[in-house]
């Protein structure tokens, strides 16, 4: 009883709060629940981040559930990366079963099936709100790190960013980015160089195939307009709920370049469009990031760092990130120590590998009394999980073996149906579904190619012509040439020469008085 009475008192102190708090559930004790020892959240400190973590089926999805109805009911908007395609069921209430009921006579609580505020969203053709950004959008710092690109190459990139700006140039898509990568390598390479510098076609070449390979994972359909503005993720319901954004993205999971560049994407515009908020009562956005391998795996040095730097510095612009994965060690240790809220669901321990994972994993946790953390890692049952946070001062609290709540919503996916019915119902599918092609780089340099090779025609065809002048014209006198030599050459021609010089020879004679016989004549008398 001593020890039931030690762990009542440690949990109570530990997680006792002034500001808003919601309950999760209720810790456990020599694997009996302990009603008294209540869980509780402080919202004051949603905003320094968290990690979901445990092998599959042993209910993180629902602990990530849980946790978004826990912030919708206090009025703060979510977003979740829906990996797996089974969190849209939080649009639909969920269903009492026996083992619910048992779970919450434990808990001392009433279960109460609700729907929540739900908006779908996509990168893709799946149903719900396109979501799409523009090249310009990334910058060439950005797209420079997503390409994995060199330092050369990466200052090529910032020389066509800066030459399109100051040509008034939009980079929209990446057909856009493509054309301009074309043209400085040929015909406009003269002109670059003499303002820029020395351009390598080698570079551009390089950067010219990472687009094509980023091409091949769908990025056409997500760099382009209209952009998505991220003050549409924090929206209120009209019931004062906060709005839960599910993005699906289950075609992506082979595809983790594209995943990584939206989730970048989207972690630099919410911190450059998000003013400074300090410590909040609560955080005005939380992300939760289903499968986070995903994003860390495939992600390059540059990316890590860049994905490393946000998540350290997002916290004050009143913005929270979950991430979610079976293995804690997926995630780099300078991200995770930037967690403060952990839950951490049962571990398996098959392979060697396993244990050593099971006994870092064991000290990443505060030390306790209560627990044999390692021995608990394998031991949680579904539903249950190690948790520790964040204190209102920033001090852990006690790690607590604990019995979570189940989600008020649909533990299931929605039907075809009611998936239709809810992205038709949305409010920003004709915001952002219309297809918008604005007249940017692709169409002006494919304009001013076309006006240079209209121009290099004309001017081709009027050398041509004065070629074909010159040469009718010494045509026609060597033809006339040749006429007269035909004539003088021939026997009639050359009778009529010899009349025509006798004729004039005695005309000229005549004239002189050196006439002939008539004139000799004349003399004679």
């Amino acid at each position: 009883m001593s020890d039931i009475n030690q762990f009542i008192e440690a949990i109570r102190k530990g997680y006792s709060f002034k500001g808003d708090a919601a309950k999760i559930g209720v810790g456990i004790l020599n694997g009996q629940p302990v009603p008294d020892a209540e869980i509780l959240v402080p919202l004051k400190t949603l905003n320094r981040h968290g990690l979901i973590a445990g092998a599959t089926g042993t209910g993180k999805t629902k602990t990530l559930q849980i946790l978004a109805e826990v912030l919708s009911d206090n009025s703060v908007p979510v977003l979740l990366m829906d990996i797996k395609g089974d969190l849209s069921g939080i649009a639909a209430a969920g269903t009492a079963n026996d083992k619910i009921k048992e779970r919450y006579q434990h808990l001392k609580m009433d279960y109460q099936p609700a729907p929540y505020p739900v908006e779908l969203l996509s990168l893709s053709d799946e149903p719900g709100v396109r979501l799409r950004a523009t090249v310009s959008e990334f910058g060439p710092v950005l797209l420079s790190k997503i390409l994995g690109l060199n330092d050369t190459q990466s200052g090529l990139v910032a020389m066509i960013f800066k030459w399109c700006d100051d040509n008034q140039l939009p980079l929209l898509d990446l057909k856009d980015f493509i054309k301009v990568l074309q043209y400085v390598s040929d015909e406009g390479k003269a002109e670059l160089e003499k303002a820029y510098g020395k351009i390598s076609t080698t570079s551009t070449g390089t950067i010219l195939r990472k687009v094509v390979e980023l091409q091949q994972q769908g990025a056409d359909t997500f760099f382009g307009e209209k952009s998505f503005e991220v003050d549409d993720l924090m929206r209120i319901s009209d019931d004062g709920r906060g709005m839960i954004s599910i993005l699906r993205v289950t075609d992506l999971q082979d595809r983790p370049k594209l995943f990584s560049t939206f989730m970048l994407q989207l972690l630099a515009e919410l911190y450059g469009s998000s003013p400074e908020e300090g410590d909040m009562d609560k955080p005005k956005l939380v992300l939760f990031v289903d499968e986070a391998h995903l994003i860390f795996q495939e992600a390059s040095p540059a990316l890590l760092q860049q994905i490393e730097t946000i998540v350290k510095l997002i916290r004050s612009k009143g913005i929270g990130i979950f991430f979610c994965t079976q293995n804690p060690m997926d995630v780099p240790k300078d991200v995770l120590g930037q967690l403060g809220l952990k839950i951490q669901h049962a571990l398996r321990a098959f392979t060697a590998a396993d244990r050593k994972v099971i006994k870092q994993t064991a000290e990443n946790y505060p030390e306790t009394d209560f627990y044999k953390t390692d021995e608990l890692l394998t031991q949680l049952g579904i539903g249950e999980a190690m948790v520790t946070l964040l204190n209102e001062k920033g001090i852990p609290t006690p790690l607590a073996h604990v019995l979570l709540i189940s989600p008020r919503s649909r533990m299931d996916i929605l039907t075809e149906q009611e998936i239709g019915s809810l992205v038709s119902g949305s409010k920003l599918i004709k915001k952002y579904n219309s297809a918008v092609d604005s007249e940017s780089a692709y169409e002006l340099l494919t304009a001013k190619l076309e006006e240079a090779a209209g121009l290099a025609a004309e001017e081709d065809a009027k050398k041509q012509a004065e070629k074909e002048a010159t040469k009718t014209r010494g045509s026609s006198a060597k033809e006339e040439k040749s006429v007269l030599e035909k004539m003088l050459n021939s026997s009639a021609g050359r009778q009529a020469t010899r009349t025509l010089t006798s004729t004039i020879t005695r005309t000229l004679l005549g004239a002189l008085g050196l006439g002939g016989r008539s004139s000799k004549k004349k003399s004679l008398w």
